[in-house]
C-alpha cells in the first residue's frame, strides 16, 4: 500500500535461517517455504514496522525509506 514509509530489505547473504523474524511479524509478511526457510518479504502485506529488523540477531534485515 501507499501508507508504508519504510520497507525491510532481506540481506540473503547474512541470513542464518534462525527463524526469529517470521513469528514476530504482525502482518505475516515473511513467507516460509516447506523446508521452514524464510523467503523474501511479501510487500503486499508488510506495513514497514521494523520489528523483524529489531529481532534479527545477524542484521540480515535493513530498513529503507520508500
Amino acid at each position: 500500500g501507499d501508507w508504508r514509509s519504510t520497507k525491510p530489505i532481506f540481506l540473503h547473504d547474512k541470513c542464518k535461517q534462525c527463524g526469529l523474524c517470521f513469528p514476530v511479524c504482525p502482518d505475516d509478511a515473511i513467507p516460509v517455504n516447506k523446508e521452514q526457510k524464510r523467503e523474501d518479504f511479501n510487500y503486499d502485506y508488510c506495513k514497514g514496522c521494523g520489528i523483524c529488523k529489531v529481532e534479527c540477531p545477524v542484521q540480515a534485515i535493513k530498513m529503507e525509506i520508500e
